[in-house]
């Protein structure tokens, strides 16, 4: 019990210097000091913060424009539940940004953001059925609801 209280005590102080590592990194990034936004999210996203990882991701993606590391961390963020990541996700896998280019993959990553109440996702899934099998299309819904009932853990990629 003791060692239950302990964890407890150091939890409480750590939650806020994890919220300011974040904000100190959030700072930095909306400043164009991108050296320190990686300074300050690349330890929370190693130790599985989605915010961390899906910020990183976007730095990739839109700052770096290295697509691989993007799907990295997107793909982390998005294994937890984080729609935006699973959105971005299906636009990596849509256009081929860092993976190849894959439809199914593309319909199942927008299916789960608009799932999880991402404003945008059902509305792409539909683009992406447009351009689909419906073969494909059954395919990817199989998957999505295979994703969803492994925790993210089996989904394709």
């Amino acid at each position: 019990m003791r060692s239950f209280w302990v964890a407890m005590v150091l939890w409480v102080f750590a939650v806020p210097v994890l919220a300011q590592d974040f904000n100190t990194g959030m700072a930095a990034y909306k400043s164009g000091n991108f050296s320190t936004a990686l300074e300050e999210w690349e330890p929370l996203a190693e130790q599985g913060n989605a915010f961390a990882q899906f910020n990183l991701g976007v730095m990739y993606d839109y700052d770096f424009g290295d697509y691989k590391k993007a799907v990295k961390w997107y793909a982390l963020s998005a294994a937890q539940g984080l729609n935006a990541a699973q959105f971005n996700l299906g636009v990596m896998y849509d256009y081929g940004y860092g993976v190849p280019k894959d439809f199914i993959l593309a319909h199942l990553w927008f299916d789960l953001a608009g799932t999880n109440d991402h404003k945008d996702g059902f509305k792409n899934r539909d683009v992406m059925a447009q351009k689909m099998s419906d073969e494909d299309i059954s395919k990817a819904q199989a998957m999505a609801v295979k994703c969803l009932d492994s925790a993210y853990q089996d989904c394709g990629h």
